[in-house]
């Protein structure tokens, strides 16, 4: 596979690659991804399978791919209120890339080569 940079790119537009960056490059963002790629979730869940996200942290992402429409919440009105988090269309549509980076990594994992590898 060729990346090219088109002319627009050239010319000071914004190029694909770094508005996908510019959405998922924030620490959390990806696996948050991924584990809604699963199904609906709770705060309490999100919190507990990101083993070292602060609360602060994940709200603060969960509000960031709110905004760009890829994360939706839902507030139940309960006592006390229940709130639930799913993706939209848009955030489903990132889960080719996310599967292109599971497959990666167990590829990567399995060769024996590791992040860390020294020679």
């Amino acid at each position: 596979m060729e990346l090219s940079i088109d002319a627009d790119t050239r010319e000071g537009q914004c190029c694909p690659v770094e508005k996908t960056l510019e959405v998922l490059s924030s620490k959390w963002t990806i696996l948050i991804l991924r584990d809604l790629l699963t199904g609906t979730k709770r705060f309490g869940q999100l919190r507990q399978s990101l083993n070292g996200v602060s609360p602060r942290t994940l709200s603060q992402r969960l509000k960031e791919l709110e905004a760009q429409g890829i994360v939706r919440r839902v507030i139940y009105p309960e006592v006390p209120p229940r709130v639930e988090y799913s993706l939209t269309e848009k955030g489903k549509s990132l889960s080719p890339i996310l599967e292109q980076m599971r497959d990666w990594g167990s590829q990567f994992e399995e060769s024996g080569e590791g992040p860390e590898q020294k020679a």
